[in-house]
């Protein structure tokens, strides 16, 4: 039962994983250790590139939370299955994935702000096709077709975050202004999932499901014209320039194409296998993104607890609540992170280039805070507790992302958050079905023991490695 339901509540919490995905990202300077300080930060006013970033990027997550609302009571309408409306979310991961390991190949031939505008573009048309077909067939669709145009979109939306991610280095001014400008995502997206999934049971409720569709198809519009607005510095699109023109094989127009046509076949062939796998070589590489990678992996194993059906059997067995119950949870939990993205905003200057400090003591925080809500009856207390983790957890995951970020050179930076992406949706699904088995084997609050133990195991990988941000020969910058 808890199975089922885990794979249907994946769809709630792809705010987690995305979260996670962004779960990665900023640049860090050779010869700077992690330890020097600022001597002043001074806030920086944000470029209007980044803005209209952000803006496209909200409004794609709000388009996100109606369709996925949308069409999972679409489904089980029609279908009366919760398998059917399991495979959804499942599907989408997996889209993403895949999407991920072939994006390293279009990073290469499209600058960022292009692919992020055929992506955002590609998933507003095909929701155009979705949403009418959907309004026009009723409940003789064939469901078989939609689950194709939901593969299709989630594929196109796989570049999405680590394209967004990849272009934030880009766009603000400063290298101080990057803390802030991952908070500021941090929060906007947090906000959409707090605000998004009651109101768009609401809206479902009120309108139905087809009509949400094309409502939701206006906002992706909106989503794809505010994309036109996110411009690359000219130092950028020069380099991507020279790259395109390397893996098309126009660098060396003297070239003898008639006897070496074997030969220029091979090379291309091996150019894209290299393509493909530099992200993922990059991250093995270098010690920094080989730990923070591994952190991110430990962590995700244990952040599946959070879907709706596990907090739900939590709240049932453990406090001995309702599901109005579970509803306090999920919105204190959505609370917390809010507050939490705005608390780091506040600290942005505290923090300064302390960035692995302030991951640690907020994964340390987030751990033990776990811990004690597993031991823990008393309903208001949970309440309480999950409200603060929710800072905590902002703090270590918009560090580690601002750390990822600075690690490695910003033209490489989309290849590596690719091979990122790929592996948190493979890790993120397994840890999904495996938390579920193991409730059913020794019990939701043992589960919520064992996450807080790995949460303190990512914590003690970092402390242990802490050395890979302090010496100057770790901090070699990928190829730019």
């Amino acid at each position: 039962m808890i199975v089922c339901a885990a794979m249907l509540a994946c769809m709630r919490t792809g705010a987690l994983a995305a979260t996670k995905l962004q779960e990665i990202s900023a640049y860090l300077k050779p010869d700077r250790s992690e330890t020097e300080t600022q001597p002043t930060m001074k806030s920086s006013p944000m470029s209007r590139p980044f803005y209209y970033l952000w803006t496209t990027q909200t409004a794609a997550n709000a388009a996100d939370v109606l369709y996925i609302m949308a069409l999972t009571v679409l489904v089980l309408n029609q279908t009366n299955s919760l398998v059917s409306a399991a495979l959804m979310p499942l599907m989408r991961s997996f889209a993403q994935m895949i999407s991920g390991l072939i994006a390293p190949l279009l990073i290469n031939r499209f600058r960022l702000p292009s692919l992020l505008l055929l992506s955002q573009s590609g998933q507003f048309l095909l929701f155009i096709v979705l949403a009418v077909y959907l309004q026009l067939q009723g409940s003789d669709a064939s469901f078989i077709l939609v689950f194709a145009l939901v593969f299709v979109m989630s594929f196109l939306d796989g570049w999405t975050v680590p394209t967004r991610n990849a272009l934030v280095p880009r766009l603000v001014p400063t290298e101080q202004s990057l803390l802030k400008a991952n908070g500021l995502i941090s929060v906007s997206d947090q906000v959409v999932q707090f605000a998004g999934w009651g109101l768009s049971g609401i809206v479902v409720a009120m309108l139905g499901p087809s009509p949400t569709l094309l409502v939701t198809a206006v906002i992706y519009g909106l989503a794809a014209a505010f994309t036109l607005g996110v411009k690359e510095p000219a130092e950028y699109n020069d380099s991507a320039a020279r790259a395109t023109a390397a893996n098309s094989g126009m660098s060396d127009p003297t070239a003898n194409t008639t006897i070496g046509s074997s030969k220029t076949s091979d090379t291309a062939g091996s150019s894209r296998w290299h393509t493909l796998t530099e992200g993922w070589k990059t991250i093995w590489r270098m010690p920094r993104l080989r730990l923070l990678t591994f952190m991110d992996i430990i962590d995700m194993l244990g952040g599946s607890v959070w879907v709706g059906a596990f907090t739900l059997a939590f709240v049932q067995t453990a406090l001995g609540q309702g599901e109005e119950w579970w509803g306090f949870i999920n919105a204190a939990y959505f609370a917390g992170t809010v507050s939490g993205g705005l608390l780091v905003l506040v600290l942005v200057r505290t923090i300064g280039d302390r960035f692995l400090s302030a991951m640690l003591i907020g994964m340390a925080g987030y751990g033990l805070l776990t811990a004690v809500y597993a031991v823990n009856t008393e309903p208001y207390i949970a309440l309480i507790l999950v409200l603060l983790m929710g800072p905590f957890a902002e703090l270590s995951i918009v560090n580690r992302r601002t750390l990822i970020q600075r690690s490695v050179g910003k033209l490489m930076l989309p290849k590596v958050l690719s091979a990122q992406a790929s592996l948190l949706h493979l890790v993120f699904c397994i840890s999904l079905l495996g938390m579920a088995g193991l409730a059913e084997w020794f019990g939701i609050v043992n589960l919520y023991l064992l996450a807080a133990v790995l949460t303190m195991v990512a914590f003690i990988v970092g402390v242990l490695g802490r050395r890979s941000f302090r010496t100057p020969a770790e901090q070699d910058t990928a190829a730019n």
